[in-house]
């Protein structure tokens, strides 16, 4: 039979596996010939696997014995920076080049234990980055509604792997909107879960108080389904909650949902047609019967200025274990061991990832640590209360997910500032914690293209089940 790709989604795929409608084998061919046809002018995948017929084989094996898990059988996608045991992994960097992972991360873990296929792995900013793939040392990933404009980043490959039909669904982190905006700037749906929702260990570390891994998928059900397979405690993540901390999952059948709109943070930034397209989206909300009240977030204006200063710290110190000697690129002609580390970080890190380590450095060093580092801490937990307080008063709080749509490929690689103004939505949900989610919500036309735009909800510490809820309806699911 046809299998058609452009429309299928991970619940409609389980009940046909299971049906025997086709095997998780027919469906691994449908999408290694999609992403034959479409990688070479997106590059969405750095590389596919040479053994996905064979885990597809194995999917098959399992389904035919009765041995079946909502993942079974289904071909996802993986960002180049979640280690899979035994496969080459570089978060998109010269200095990782040709390394494989000796272990698998926990999500990987989880995942195999469901016999889910994997297809390959994805491009990325460098390192994670960056908002729009244009830092990856392997080449810039187009967005596949219009190849002029970039995917979005740092999970731009992952997120066009879903919007090409190269993937059923991916896996990407998000450290302050790397999911949430590609997912926004090509049409998808991208889920940031609770920070400690899901185990970190494999994943290359960025901003260790901030990454989170979580599902791009092209439905709201479909992230429901991602996100139950990878989250929950995990002994090798301190961070991880157990399942007694999550409240208890109860619908709000009897009763609407209270939504929280900060309008004072959206007068300046937005573009007018990103503003009409956000509107219409909170009159749909009213329609479906959600009340939807302004709110004040205080200190939310600083989230840019905070996130800016604790992510390059945190880079600063992550990536000191990238020196040449223990593992990766290791530069030959270097005059003593200092000359060794400072040649083979030349070499190995791009300009953004140089940029943020030499930022870093400067705010933890001596003279500027309590000027910079501890002011940008004893903010973050000003907004924190303030989240807090709104959140106790609404039950989600909704914004853009991105000032506009995807921009053009080359428009702001000159320009950091400009880049790292697109975050401006997403970097608060990171900052304090808590999950969000980026649904589709519209177009934009530009230049005779449809462009897409996407509205985000944030919920409340470990209620993605309310996230669930509200997108299933915004959506119509």
């Amino acid at each position: 039979m046809r299998i058609d790709i452009s429309t299928l989604t991970i619940s409609e795929a389980r009940k046909k596996l299971d049906a025997k409608e086709f095997s998780s084998v027919d469906l691994a061919k449908v999408y290694l010939d999609e992403i034959k046809k479409k990688n070479g002018e997106i590059n969405a995948y750095l590389e596919i696997y040479d053994d996905v017929l064979e885990q597809a084989k194995e999917a098959d094996e399992s389904i035919a014995k009765g041995e079946i898990f909502p993942m079974t059988g289904i071909p996802i996608s993986l960002k180049d920076n979640i280690l899979i045991s035994g496969r080459t992994v570089t978060s998109a960097s010269k200095i990782l080049e040709g390394y494989i992972a000796p272990y698998d991360a926990t999500v990987i873990e989880k995942l195999k234990s469901q016999k889910t296929v994997f297809l390959g792995r994805t491009n990325m900013d460098e390192f994670a980055m960056g908002g729009s793939t244009e830092n990856s040392a392997y080449g810039v990933t187009k967005n596949p509604t219009d190849l002029s404009r970039v995917s979005g980043g740092s999970s731009g490959g992952s997120v066009a792997s879903v919007s090409m039909n190269g993937a059923l669904a991916s896996l990407g982190s998000d450290t302050g909107g790397s999911i949430r905006e590609p997912s926004s700037f090509c049409g998808v749906v991208g889920l940031k879960p609770t920070y400690g929702g899901v185990s970190r260990y494999g994943l290359m570390a960025m901003g260790s108080s901030l990454d989170v891994i979580g599902p791009i998928t092209k439905t709201v059900s479909d992230s429901e389904i991602l996100f139950n397979a990878i989250r929950g405690q995990d002994k090798m993540d301190s961070t991880t909650y157990s399942e007694s901390t999550y409240p208890k999952i109860k619908n709000s059948k009897n009763k609407n949902l209270t939504v929280g709109v900060p309008y004072h943070i959206l007068e300046k930034g937005l573009s007018i047609e990103a503003k009409k397209v956000f509107d219409e989206s909170i009159e749909k909300l009213k329609n479906l019967g959600f009340e939807v009240r302004d709110i004040k977030l205080p200190n939310i204006e600083y989230s840019l200025a905070v996130y800016y200063i604790i992510v390059p710290a945190e880079v600063s110190s992550n990536l000191a274990r990238f020196d040449g000697i223990k593992y990766g690129l290791h530069a030959e002609d270097g005059k003593d061991l200092l000359d060794d580390y400072l040649k083979t970080r030349r070499q190995g890190f791009g300009r953004e990832v140089r940029r943020r380590i030499l930022i870093g450095t400067y705010v933890l060093s001596a003279g500027y640590h309590d000027a910079y580092y501890n002011k940008a801490l004893a903010l973050r937990q000003k907004i924190s209360y303030d989240f807090t307080k709104a959140l106790s008063e609404v039950d989600l709080i909704v914004t853009p997910t991105t000032p506009g749509t995807a921009f053009k490929i080359g428009e702001k690689a000159n320009d950091p500032l400009s880049l790292y103004l697109e975050d401006v939505f997403t970097v608060p949900a990171n900052i304090v914690g808590i999950p969000a989610i980026s649904l589709p919500s519209g177009f934009v036309t530009e230049d005779g293209k449809d462009l897409p735009l996407g509205i985000q909800f944030m919920a409340p510490h470990n209620r993605e089940d309310w996230l669930f809820e509200v997108g299933k309806k915004f959506l119509g699911e």
